[in-house]
């Protein structure tokens, strides 16, 4: 179990699950669970491509789009809202929100941290948010290093593309996950 402490109304996360009671535990040791192994399958699926991967459509749907469907799943299969959020996005659709964004700062700003609890509210809806960093492994340079080096289809595909300029070990963005208190 890793070490949890409360900072500014979050539970910072230093090693491996920490339980706070604001939503049932079993919830909350599965999230973290599964967001592990959310992560562990993008370290394998990233792994499998080398350390320099071809850059092309195809590794980006191997990969990115692979994370990003398994998260979808984990979330309706558990009735949670799940996704991957960054400051610097690619897709729109993963733009951090306000309350992700603080926390992808001070992830950012404080490596030792793995993740964190928070009570909050999603849509009117109160619960506990767990907010886990994720980081650049070498094989997502060619996606997500110079900007003038982004592969064609990214350049194509994402005019707005801010995901880019990364080093490794940096703090690509976060995974998110949602759950709303039981009525």
């Amino acid at each position: 179990m890793r070490n949890a402490v409360l900072i500014a109304g979050a539970v910072i996360l230093t090693g491996s699950a920490a339980l706070v009671t604001m939503a049932p535990e079993d919830q909350l040791a599965r999230a973290v669970t599964e967001v592990e192994r959310l992560d562990a399958m993008r370290s394998r699926l990233a792994d499998s491509l080398g350390v320099a991967p071809a850059a092309n459509r195809a590794t980006f749907d191997a990969l990115c789009g692979r994370v990003g469907q398994e998260a979808g799943k984990i979330g309706e299969a558990n009735g949670w809202v799940v996704g991957q959020q960054a400051v610097r996005y690619r897709n729109p659709v993963n733009m951090a929100d306000k309350e992700a964004t603080r926390f992808v700062h001070l992830l950012a700003a404080d490596p030792s941290i793995q993740g964190l609890w928070i009570h909050t509210e999603m849509n009117g809806k109160p619960g506990m948010r767990y907010i886990r960093r994720i980081e650049v492994k070498e094989s997502c340079m060619p996606c997500h290093g110079s900007w003038a080096t982004r592969p064609e289809f990214i350049k194509a595909g994402y005019p707005r593309d801010r995901a880019y300029d990364f080093e490794v070990g940096e703090i690509r963005g976060v995974y998110s996950v949602f759950i709303p208190e039981a009525k």
